[in-house]
């Protein structure tokens, strides 16, 4: 199959290449066991596309996405692009002021939100919603309808919503007339100082950082275990247009389902975070190691475990440093041996590390990364309605990452640490920032600090250091079952320390980087060893999952 081109890397005319070069090749699949060829994608994306046009939905409209992986996910994004619209998904677990602030950071005016989430949005203020798509029977109630003006909110069902227009196939002819620059997706990623910034991510950024990971190559069946709010979900499906493979969706990494899962849906191609890695590798030992069709795997953090991985399995690995923002600037492999190497950087992009005073450190040396490509749209154009956030991460030529890093005379790049107070846990990003303004909205919570704690595979722990009002005692099981109504699953702290005062500057900013050097003290509480559960919902089997620190 022919590679695709810079110049028509729409996902329309992806889409519609692989339809004429192979019709009948399943380009989708999910574990649920639904599937569609190319073709049969096409007549879903096209249909989709139409019954949107028709309810108003056009070029340059933002729809915001609230769905697990599904297919209404995939193809919904699918839609939106051919359209011209502009696909927003977000956190399936966001709740509260979160939630809040994604809906009203956004200009979109459409929400298309799973009918079990809609509860939600009782608590948060929505009215600049004209349109709320629900996939289910689910409905807001005519209470929760009283926060915003009389019929101001137009309310049906996606099967309402296609019901009527099955014979109003979009016509994709316009597809020719998107720019490879118009913006595609917004991803939201984690703050720092302040609240989630929304990634602009154009069709030239997202069709960059899909050629860029060299793990999937022509016909490669990859798994996807990561939502379409991730930029990992959404990049399965630009893998298997641009490759003319299959993107395997999944709702989430099992440990114990990997294996029989790779086999049966005949998967090649995996992306893997260390965590993962080291739950894999924990199993036992079996002859059976090396019988499936996994080929190659990109693995990030690259740990100890990640070469044994793949001697282990008989799978190539390979490793990378990414963000959001950018398109893949590190990469290594295949089997590289630089012991936590992130990769040396790629053709198209410039990188330097620079110190607190701008100035570049030399060989060995830490210092925040900074990128710049050759190519413009290859990298966000920009963070959602926030050009002050805008300015100051790509200035004077350069992406500011905020990441520290160091190199070797080899090129070989390592991650030191977070120069921002982001933390990472289980593969989401978390914002210490959104943790701590709702530990300090607690009537007995003073002051808050979130910094992150040694986990598995190179990740985060989340603790949080507090100081009450007048020294007072709080029961730790009332404060995370507060936290737990407010906050995403995996952004409620696993370690709690109370403390008189938090160490503070002449200026009376925190100094984080003596409670991160502390570390887990011996006063230090940690709900996993007091048996305190945080419960995550399995959206698909309407149960919650207990979920351990």
């Amino acid at each position: 199959m022919a590679m695709a081109s810079e110049k028509h890397c729409s996902l329309g005319e992806l889409l519609e290449r692989n339809v004429t070069q192979t019709p009948e090749l399943v380009v989708l699949r999910f574990d649920s066991g639904e599937q569609f060829s190319a073709a049969q994608l096409l007549e879903e994306v096209q249909l989709l596309a139409g019954n949107l046009a028709r309810l108003g939905i056009g070029k340059g409209d933002y729809v915001l996405s609230w769905l697990p992986n599904c297919p209404l996910a995939v193809n919904l994004y699918l839609a939106l692009n051919f359209l011209g619209a502009i696909y927003v998904p977000f956190n399936t677990a966001y709740r509260g002021k979160l939630l809040e602030h994604v809906i009203r950071i956004s200009p979109a005016s459409v929400l298309i939100a799973d009918g079990r989430l809609i509860e939600r949005l009782e608590d948060v203020d929505y009215s600049n919603l004209d349109m709320l798509i629900v996939d289910g029977d689910e409905r807001l109630d005519d209470d929760t309808l009283q926060q915003i003006p009389a019929d101001a909110l137009r309310q049906l069902s996606m099967e309402i919503a296609q019901a009527d227009g099955d014979d109003d196939v979009f016509d994709s002819s316009d597809n020719k007339h998107i720019s490879p620059e118009a913006t595609s997706t917004v991803i939201f990623t984690s703050g720092t100082t302040g609240p989630s910034k929304g990634v602009l991510c154009s069709y030239l950024h997202l069709y960059t950082s899909a050629t860029e990971f060299k793990h999937v190559g022509p016909r490669d069946t990859n798994l996807v275990a990561l939502p379409m709010f991730h930029v990992g979900g959404i990049l399965g499906i630009w893998f298997a247009l641009i490759h003319g493979g299959c993107a395997v969706y999944v709702e989430r990494f099992s440990t114990s389902k990997f294996w029989p899962t790779v086999k049966e849906l005949e998967v090649s191609s995996v992306g893997l975070l260390g965590a993962m890695v080291q739950y894999l590798m924990s199993q036992a030992p079996s002859s059976e190691d090396k019988s499936h069709p996994v080929t190659k795997a990109v693995i990030a953090p690259f740990g100890d475990d990640a070469l044994a991985f793949g001697e282990r399995f008989g799978i190539e690995v390979h490793t990378e440093f990414n963000m959001t923002e950018l398109s893949v600037p590190l990469w290594g492999g295949p089997n590289p041996t630089a012991r936590g190497t992130c990769g040396k950087p790629r053709q198209g992009v410039s990188l330097k590390l620079i110190d607190e005073h701008n100035k570049e450190v030399r060989i060995g040396e830490t210092g925040e990364l900074l990128v710049h490509v050759d190519k413009p749209y290859t990298i966000s154009h920009g963070y959602l309605n926030d050009p002050q956030a805008s300015k100051l991460a790509w200035r004077d030529g350069w992406f500011h990452s905020g990441d520290l890093f160091y190199r070797d005379e080899e090129e070989n790049y390592f991650f030191v640490d977070r120069a921002k107070d982001a933390l990472r846990r289980r593969g989401e990003n978390i914002s210490s920032f959104e943790v701590e303004e709702e530990l300090l909205s607690h009537p007995l919570i003073m002051e808050a600090a979130v910094v992150a704690a040694p986990g598995d595979g190179g990740e985060d722990e989340v603790m949080a250091i507090l100081v009450t009002k007048n020294n007072e005692n709080i029961d730790l099981e009332e404060l995370i079952d507060y936290l737990s109504k407010r906050l995403a699953h995996f952004m409620v702290p696993r370690y709690f320390r109370f403390i008189d005062e938090l160490p503070k500057t002449p200026t009376q900013k925190i100094e984080k980087h003596i409670l991160r050097s502390e570390g887990i003290t011996a006063n230090t509480l940690d709900r996993d060893k007091l048996g305190i559960i945080v419960e995550k919902e399995n959206l698909d089997k309407r149960k919650r999952i207990k979920d351990k620190g």
